[in-house]
């Protein structure tokens, strides 16, 4: 598999990246429904023997229960894995989110996170979102203490806007950015912040590629949990589901060209910008990362490219024909 240079970090990254949010489970307002932590553990060490050679994680995931899964997956080969985690969501003792980045918060959660994936360092530590917008600068300078002190390697943010980007990158550099980035959201390209990435020289880790699992050819409501946070998600309701769904079969057509699986185009589509150094991708059983990484290694011809921008100009008429909703992009 590829391996790409993170930005002016010294991390390189397989071009495809373990997505570790849904093996948290369920239980929260972000959950994914029940998981098996042995098909979860089966999975990472499946993708690490495919060339997968990073896992991405947070201690919101499963509050605090992804990382657990990933620190037993890790064990014992803790030098053969690129970590990276996130900080900022936080939640209490009725399991309800917020988001706090007091820097002595920002502390206590990656001394937290380290414990539970029992671990001495942190390869990449992300600002989960800049949601506690008053004290962003707090939380970043907090990271840079934890580089100062050898607990983490670099910085990064994820969910980020470039107003946001701004406020941090003059007084310390920001090795990552984690955006949300798939054929039906493409919000980094138009709003600005692929292109301060690339000029001041910050690796791109994509979120979601395959739409949280819209975009795998294979999605079906029924097999969703009650406590998924995709049940209340517009996308994943009626008239919006019927769509997408509708847009999958068209973009199947163009994966059949390539003998490939829709999950794997929407992979490749991510990857066809080279501003991306890797695609973080959710796996939840062994079966799913062995095709998924065929997303990697192939390229997408332009007048493909091409169909799909026309394919999801069509899809979004329709939607708001229905609604007037259209997914973030």
């Amino acid at each position: 598999m590829k391996i790409n240079k993170l930005g002016f970090s010294d991390l390189h990254l397989s071009e495809i990246g373990f997505g570790a949010w849904a093996v948290g489970g369920g239980g929260y307002a972000f959950g994914w429904g029940h998981q098996d932590d042995d098909q979860s553990i089966a999975s990472i060490h499946k993708a690490l023997d495919l060339g997968v050679n990073w896992i991405d994680t947070a201690a919101i995931y499963g509050l605090g229960h992804s990382e657990e899964v990933v620190g037993k997956a890790i064990n014992g080969i803790r030098d053969e894995v690129i970590i990276a985690t996130k900080c900022s969501a936080v939640w209490d003792e009725k399991r309800i989110v917020s988001s706090s980045l007091k820097a002595d918060n920002v502390i206590s959660e990656c001394e937290k996170s380290l414990k539970r994936m029992n671990i001495d360092c942190i390869d990449l530590y992300q600002i989960h979102s800049p949601s506690d917008e008053k004290h962003i600068e707090d939380g970043w300078n907090a990271i840079y203490q934890l580089i100062k002190d050898g607990k983490v390697r670099y910085g990064g943010v994820s969910n980020f806007k470039v107003s946001h980007f701004e406020r941090i990158q003059s007084t310390n550099p920001i090795a990552s950015s984690q955006p949300p980035y798939s054929i039906l959201r493409r919000n980094g390209e138009n709003d600005g912040t692929f292109d301060f990435c690339e000029k001041n020289k910050i690796g791109i880790v994509a979120y979601s590629p395959m739409q949280a699992g819209l975009l795998t050819g294979s999605f079906d409501m029924s097999r969703v949990a009650d406590d998924d946070w995709r049940k209340g998600a517009k996308e994943y309701k009626e008239p919006n589901l019927g769509i997408n769904l509708d847009f999958v079969e068209e973009l199947r057509e163009i994966a059949n060209h390539y003998n490939k699986t829709v999950a794997q185009l929407a992979i490749a589509w991510v990857l066809r910008d080279d501003r991306v150094t890797s695609a973080i991708i959710g796996t939840r059983n062994p079966k799913q990362i062995e095709q998924t990484v065929g997303g990697a290694g192939w390229k997408i011809e332009q007048d493909d490219l091409d169909q799909i921008d026309s394919l999801l100009v069509g899809r979004i008429e329709k939607i708001k024909a229905q609604n007037g909703y259209v997914h973030p992009s």
